[in-house]
């Protein structure tokens, strides 16, 4: 019988380690002494000079996202990119979506150009615009 691992990262040092699953989740990393977060064990970690990826792992984790097994494989849907993650974040702020929520959906229900930089709805703008045609008045 093998024993369940799970995976710890240390955001300073951009690392993660596997360990064995205890019920003690307090684990202190071997770079720089700081704690490290239990991210569960369906985690991929990224490369350690990937900073885009980093920085919207710290976000997801920030948010409470964590990388746990589903019932039927994997954790879902998580961002990979800055990018992915501001579009979220805008989504989370237009529409009042707690932002743990708008940070797992796989796909937003407008497009990320519809969303000024500052987060304001500049306009509903459909992923799909060919759906939308016919419901637009100057395209009768």
């Amino acid at each position: 019988m093998s024993h369940v691992k799970t995976s710890y990262v240390c955001l300073p040092c951009r690392a993660s380690y596997k360990q064995r699953c205890t019920g003690d989740h307090d684990r202190i990393c071997p770079r720089c002494a700081q704690p490290l977060i239990h991210v569960g064990s369906a985690f991929a970690t990224p490369r350690r000079r990937d900073t885009d990826a980093w920085r919207a792992l710290s976000v997801l984790l920030h948010a409470g996202i964590r990388f746990h097994k589903s019932c039927c494989g994997g954790p879902g849907y998580r961002p990979r990119t800055m990018s992915e993650v501001r579009e979220r974040m805008a989504y989370a702020r237009t529409t009042g979506e707690s932002l743990a929520r708008a940070l797992v959906r796989r796909s937003l229900p407008w497009s990320a150009r519809a969303i000024g930089g500052s987060g304001h709805r500049i306009g509903l703008l459909p992923d799909n615009p060919a759906r939308t045609e016919s419901r637009l008045p100057w395209a009768a």
